[in-house]
């Protein structure tokens, strides 16, 4: 069994001294005053003088070691003992190796995949508890913010796209009810006590609906007394006829 220690650094690489100081104020005010969380690297240390950790790079594995407490990128701020793992040296060098594979230093996300990130599952890996919330809290607080806002655009995105097929269903239904009523009333006769159909379902129009019937839609009653007074004429030839 040997230690498993986590050594965390402020961050203070931006190569501007007014912007390193300025971190260096909020992980105080941040952290050591209430509790929250900053701005912070992090690496671990297992079996011998060397911390591991990941950045970016272009090519290749983000995965790297360093001498302990000595990154010159950083300000050195803590240790944490977060426990004793029971993996050989063998086997913990056997985890980095698959680490390195997994870690390219092009995948490295400062919100969502950094140093912090590849701690925890290295702690994980070597069965000791993870590094304490207040060490990546602003990172996942960002995270989660870009997550929710990612969702509430698709969101939005699906409900526009439902509300314009909605609106096009609505509009073909009813224009085929008023094409089919405009189709009805221009069948001459279909009305008439002779010809009407009486187990045929009729569209009832209600009235808000009648204003959307062209006024040209509505049956002729000229036409409709003239058909009335020719029926005594084609009986009259029917009854010659015979």
């Amino acid at each position: 069994m040997t230690e498993v220690m986590l050594h965390i650094y402020d961050v203070t690489n931006s190569g501007s001294d007014n912007t390193n100081n300025t971190i260096v104020q909020i992980n105080r005010i941040f952290k050591d005053g209430i509790g929250l969380g900053g701005i912070f690297h992090s690496a671990v240390q297992v079996y011998g003088e060397d911390e591991w950790s990941f950045g970016f790079c272009e090519q290749g594995t983000g995965v790297f070691s360093c001498p302990a407490r000595k990154n010159p990128m950083y300000t050195y701020r803590e240790c944490i003992v977060l426990g004793k793992t029971n993996l050989s040296k063998f086997k913990v060098n056997q985890i980095l190796r698959e680490l390195s594979r997994e870690w390219p230093g092009n995948c490295y996300d400062l919100l969502s995949k950094n140093c912090n990130h590849f701690c925890n599952e290295f702690c994980e890996r070597l069965g000791v508890p993870k590094l304490p919330g207040w060490v990546n809290r602003f990172a996942n607080a960002g995270d989660t913010a870009v997550e929710i806002a990612e969702t509430t655009a698709v969101r939005f995105r699906q409900a526009k796209t439902e509300i314009v097929t909605a609106s096009k269903v609505a509009y073909r239904f009813l224009a085929g009810i008023t094409s089919n009523n405009n189709n009805s009333n221009n069948n001459i006769g279909l009305d008439s006590p002779g010809n009407r159909n009486n187990n045929s379902p009729r569209f009832q129009q209600p009235s808000w609906f009648k204003n959307l019937v062209a006024a040209g839609a509505k049956p002729s009653t000229s036409t409709t007394t003239t058909l009335e007074n020719e029926k005594p004429q084609l009986l009259q030839k029917q009854e010659s006829q015979v």
